[in-house]
């Protein structure tokens, strides 16, 4: 009998400012922590909740807390790709049994996994959206050379012109989070041709795929919605060419390598990404981001403070965690 045991806690995060997507705003990340103690060893995690995939706080933290017994009689992340679906509540408690492993083996996590270490990332910098004047304000005060645009269907033509007017040679990837249509998705991907947009970002609802088939497409177009994990991947074929792996989707590391051999299997590029959430959260998402050819993890660069011993962020490059912080 594994003399392990589970504690659950939920911490609230100020932003700095108001976080807005095509779906709403908010001012602070809540995150459900998980803690996974075995005799003197403790593996650490953090999950955030997603309301777009029917999750709240209460429910994945009470999710998480059902695993108790299961986790006391010895449940492995093998074990738990089945005991659990994959969501935020699966990857909390995943991310903290490769925390306790790496502090019992006295090895990073990316050891446990076979991998080599993990080399510092540029990491895309999220802007708001909100109205072309603001946006493009803060595309030119934030002074970094990739950045990740929300956009919220009307108007989107103006945001950009704006944006790439204020910063002629930044790279721009641009993330719809499903606002438009497939009425307006072939003009809207014209102006991301004119304004040189690198990628474009889960476009449209993910019930409406459908109509990405078939279409020109200037320049590629990733899933984020449409793609969770391993059984995602067969409704996208001929629809995406880049997958967004997000460890609250995949549920965990665990699956999100997995997923990211099957992706490559089928020839779609890796990005990777997050929610809101400090650098507990981005942590075990820099092991997949290696493999990444776009990096989205400038969560804890939209908090208002960080974990105090949290990634170092220098510009735009994040470096990988210190052991005291996960792995």
């Amino acid at each position: 009998m594994s003399s392990r045991s589970l504690t659950v806690s939920i911490e609230s995060w100020p932003i700095a400012g108001t976080f807005t997507i095509s779906r709403g705003s908010r001012t602070e990340a809540v995150v459900v922590v998980c803690e996974i103690r075995d005799g003197a060893a403790i593996g650490r995690a953090e999950c955030v909740p997603y309301p777009r995939y029917g999750e709240t706080v209460e429910g994945v933290a009470a999710e998480i807390e059902a695993m108790t017994e299961a986790l006391a009689g010895g449940l492995d992340r093998q074990g738990l790709l089945t005991a659990m679906k994959a969501g935020a509540a699966r990857n909390a408690i995943d991310c903290a049994l490769w925390d306790l492993e790496a502090k019992q083996a006295g090895k990073r996590a990316w050891e446990l996994a076979g991998l080599p270490a993990p080399k510092p990332l540029t990491t895309v910098y999220t802007i708001s959206l909100g109205s072309p004047e603001t946006m493009a304000e803060q595309a030119k005060a934030c002074g970094r050379p990739h950045l990740k645009i929300k956009l919220g269907g009307e108007g989107d033509g103006d945001r950009l012109a704006a944006i790439r007017q204020a910063v002629p040679n930044a790279t721009l990837v641009i993330d719809a989070n499903e606002a438009w249509t497939p009425a307006n998705l072939e003009a809207n991907l014209a102006i991301c041709e004119r304004f040189r947009i690198a990628l474009v970002e889960q476009p449209l609802p993910a019930a409406d795929d459908a109509a990405l088939i078939g279409i020109r497409r200037p320049l590629p177009i990733c899933a984020d919605e449409s793609v969770h994990d391993r059984a995602s991947l067969a409704g996208l074929k001929g629809k995406y060419d880049a997958i967004n792996i997000k460890l609250d989707k995949t549920g965990g590391l665990t699956e999100a390598l997995m997923l990211a051999d099957e992706a490559e299997r089928l020839g779609l590029k890796i990005m990777t990404g997050c929610m809101v959430g400090t650098s507990l959260s981005m942590a075990p998402a820099m092991v997949i981001a290696q493999r990444a050819f776009l990096v989205d993890l400038d969560g804890p660069l939209l908090l208002r403070e960080d974990r105090p011993v949290g990634l170092r962020y220098d510009g735009a490059t994040v470096y990988p965690p210190a052991p005291s912080l996960w792995g």
